[in-house]
């Protein structure tokens, strides 16, 4: 490497490890302060939802379990885009659907499947179920999501199929069929997915139809070649955990965090 005079000159020695930055979701020392935080990250992903187009009429709902009371749920209003969504719009819901803070109405047939997932998953922090159009093509085809990329692995062996159409008012067998994965595909619907944190369950999100929209130009142009058992699991274990979502969310969280 050359010096300012243009002679070459010594390399720069290696930045230690422990002095480069990398970004891990935070401890909090109260409970308003995890509260306050789940809600602007809610926020934060229901406006990244409406740039990408996940959005349908007043369809599609992202929840995250509040850190202080059980079976309670912060959750987007009814009839509101997306897209303008801060954390002072979100509504506190009890898990029978009943309004505890906002001013608004919540939709209470889509809410009833997310009440009853956060049951079925108590360690899960997030769900996510919002319309977007490889996902619900997919779950028109009634397939699971194959391991034909290495993000699709991320799913291998930790999503489901409810193999029949269910109804928002059958949230107790959505929960069911979910069961300890990640991601559920319901058929004729289309995606949910769950997570530990909002950013995780949003990038399960975003990682599931990306994975769909792929499988479905492979099968289009030909027949996709599968990932083999013992590679598709080994990539799994490396990134399809909640932490590893976490931090690839965070480049996305960031365009939405300057905007708001």
């Amino acid at each position: 490497m050359a010096d300012e005079t243009g002679r070459p000159g010594a390399q720069p020695a290696p930045v230690p490890v422990d002095r480069l930055h990398l970004d891990l979701p935070p401890v909090h020392d109260t409970v308003r302060e995890a509260r306050d935080y789940r809600k602007e990250r809610l926020a934060g992903a229901l406006r990244l939802f409406a740039r990408l187009g996940y959005e349908d009429g007043v369809a599609g709902h992202v929840t995250a379990r509040d850190p202080e009371f059980e079976d309670c749920y912060w959750v987007n209003p009814f009839g509101r885009a997306f897209a303008g969504l801060g954390a002072e719009d979100l509504l506190l819901v009890d898990g029978d659907g009943r309004v505890l803070q906002g001013e608004r109405r919540v939709n209470q047939l889509a809410f009833a499947v997310h009440a009853a997932v956060h049951r079925a998953r108590p360690e899960a922090v997030a769900v996510v179920r919002t319309p977007a159009p490889y996902g619900r093509a997919l779950a028109c085809l009634g397939e699971l999501l194959a391991p034909v990329t290495h993000e699709a692995c991320a799913f291998y062996e930790d999503h489901a199929l409810l193999d029949e159409y269910s109804g928002a008012e059958d949230g107790a067998r959505i929960g069911r069929a979910l069961g300890p994965y990640k991601a559920l595909i319901l058929r004729n619907q289309g995606l949910l997915t769950v997570g530990a944190s909002v950013d995780a369950a949003a990038w399960w999100f975003l990682v599931a139809e990306r994975a769909a929209q792929v499988q479905l130009i492979a099968r289009a142009a030909g027949k996709p070649v599968l990932i083999d058992h013992h590679s598709a699991v080994t990539a799994r274990e490396r990134f399809g955990g909640d932490l590893a979502a976490w931090v690839s969310y965070q480049p996305l969280w960031q365009t939405v965090a300057s905007t708001s």
